[in-house]
């Protein structure tokens, strides 16, 4: 090659390299200024966005509405305690995506029950994260006006009709405090309502001891639900143009019962009244046999995790109580989940007794079914904890291979579930 071309060969890469570091200085002076001011002038928000559909002061009140939102509606319903105001927020949403959540508000409002429905932004957990305690660290936002909400009402008022756990939750609810004259007018009103008394009488058939629960009224003709009512309490029906209702009452560890009844002449089905005129439906219970399988349909876990939701004590609980009622009783805890994708596991960390908090956690990764079989596994601990003998109690893990429905259904969640089987009785 001739010496001027390789001259001149060498002047060109010389000129390129040197455009390049020009440009890159460019990029770094110029440039980098533009972007640090577009980051200030729109910082970034990652705090989640919640769509709720009720507030509680007394943690019962959120575990039951909980459950009522769960298992009767089925919502993706769980609850969290909102550290500034002091209340146990429900919700069936959480997402980065406001529009997506006001959408979703909207929507319940004009679909559901929860016609007071509303979006928090913020963060939800047992203590203050953005502010001082009594500072408003999030922000209540109504999604027909998207304007703040200055004052969220609560939702502990029981009520004799309906789901007995109060009505919709919403910040814009006149709903009256447990205390005083306004719940006592309230439940005046109720009494002079029209509608049929009922007594829904609910007990064990071993010792007839009173079982708590719910039961559910149905209109038969129209296959729709009426509401669901609070067991050996008096509760009173709409006084609505019914023909035949049935009462379902299925209360976990026990076998379904459902009772049919003539509304208009509840007399002519043998119904007895109490002294107060209230028509009495009996509810024998027999506890689960050999072959029953039942759904714990209120075990919650928290995401991607084997440690279950505080709004879970309750079942489990009740199955410690069945275990320890039948000595004979051996089991076998079905675990599930929706899909079959590998990831994340949060897990209780070793020696730790937290089944339901993410306190003293450890992360892991592993299959569906390891997620499924570390489910059904934590329940078997806490059985095992409360001095339940773990020979009686077995595992099976399915991971996603018997999802209930379509994993990408609005209903998906159901999938994620443990079941009982009773092995022996």
């Amino acid at each position: 090659m001739p010496e001027d071309l390789c001259l001149h060969n060498k002047i060109s890469v010389m000129n390129f390299r040197l455009f390049a570091l020009v440009g890159i200085f460019f990029f770094l002076v110029i440039a980098e200024p533009t972007l640090s001011a577009q980051f200030e002038q729109e910082p970034m928000d990652d705090r989640p966005n919640y769509v709720v559909i009720g507030a509680f002061r007394i943690y019962k009140n959120a575990i039951r509405f909980t459950a009522h939102a769960h298992k009767d509606l089925k919502m993706n319903a769980k609850f969290e305690m909102n550290p500034y105001r002091k209340l146990y927020y429900v919700y069936v949403l959480s997402t980065e995506d406001q529009t997506l959540a006001i959408s979703e508000a909207k929507r319940l409002r004009e679909e559901s029950e929860f016609t007071d429905t509303w979006v928090y932004f913020g963060t939800l957990g047992d203590k203050p994260v953005d502010g001082e305690e009594g500072e408003p660290g999030g922000q209540d936002i109504n999604p027909v006006t998207a304007q703040a909400i200055q004052d969220v009402k609560k939702t502990d008022v029981a009520s004799e009709g309906g789901n007995n756990l109060g009505a919709s939750a919403g910040p814009d609810s006149q709903l009256p405090d447990q205390s005083g004259s306004a719940t006592d007018d309230k439940m005046k009103s109720l009494d002079d309502a029209a509608g049929k008394n009922f007594f829904f009488k609910v007990f064990r058939t071993t010792d007839n001891a009173v079982v708590e629960g719910d039961v559910d009224a149905i209109d038969t003709e129209k296959t729709r639900k009426i509401g669901t009512y609070k067991a050996n309490i008096p509760v009173k029906l709409p006084n609505s143009k019914l023909s035949q209702v049935s009462f379902v009452c299925e209360v976990f560890g026990y076998r379904k019962v459902q009772r049919d009844i003539n509304y208009s002449d509840p007399d002519a089905d043998g119904l007895t009244k109490d002294e107060n005129g209230a028509h009495v439906v009996p509810f024998e219970l027999v506890r689960l046999q050999k072959g029953d399988i039942a759904v714990m349909y209120n075990v919650y876990f928290f995401k991607d995790a084997a440690i279950m939701r505080p709004e879970s004590r309750y079942e489990v609980t009740s199955l410690v109580d069945m275990l320890k009622e039948n000595l004979k009783y051996k089991i076998r805890l079905h675990g599930h989940t929706n899909g079959g994708a590998t990831g994340k596991i949060i897990s209780m960390g070793k020696g730790s007794e937290n089944f339901f908090s993410l306190n003293d956690t450890k992360d892991g990764y592993g299959s569906a079914k390891q997620l499924s079989e570390q489910r059904a596994e934590v329940i078997r601990k806490y059985l095992i904890s409360n001095w339940i003998d773990p020979s009686r109690i077995e595992i099976k893990a399915w991971g996603g291979k018997r999802p209930l429905h379509d994993k990408h259904s609005a209903r998906a969640q159901e999938n994620v579930r443990v079941e009982v089987e009773i092995l022996e009785d």
